[in-house]
């Protein structure tokens, strides 16, 4: 049986996940890793404001960062998490959007 999440940790993940933007860059995560300049451009927003959202998810550990080159690509880490795993699954698909989008920046 896995370790009881202490009430605090449980409370700031779920702080996480009720902000709308926060829930489409992890339902985008989930599709694909993106880089920062692709999720701003799919979300049609500012870098600075997609940029906080992924601080925020990373300081939360529900996001992975890795640098290539000069960009910094972000991918969904909930695979230790199983208490988020129905969430995820519930996430709705984001594949229409990364089928109209065209890769920015970075690709």
């Amino acid at each position: 049986m896995s370790q009881p999440i202490p009430i605090e940790d449980l409370a700031e993940t779920i702080k996480l996940l009720s902000d709308k933007t926060r829930l489409t860059i992890l339902a985008l995560l989930k599709e694909k890793e993106m880089c920062v300049c692709d999720i701003v451009a799919i979300l049609e927003t500012t870098q600075p404001n997609v940029s906080q959202h992924l601080r925020k998810l990373k300081v939360g550990g529900l996001v992975n960062e890795t640098r290539r080159a000069q960009w910094i690509y972000y991918s969904l880490n909930v695979d230790d998490k199983p208490y988020l795993h129905g969430i995820v699954e519930v996430l709705p698909s984001m594949k229409e959007q990364l089928n109209k989008w065209s890769p920015g920046c970075c690709n």
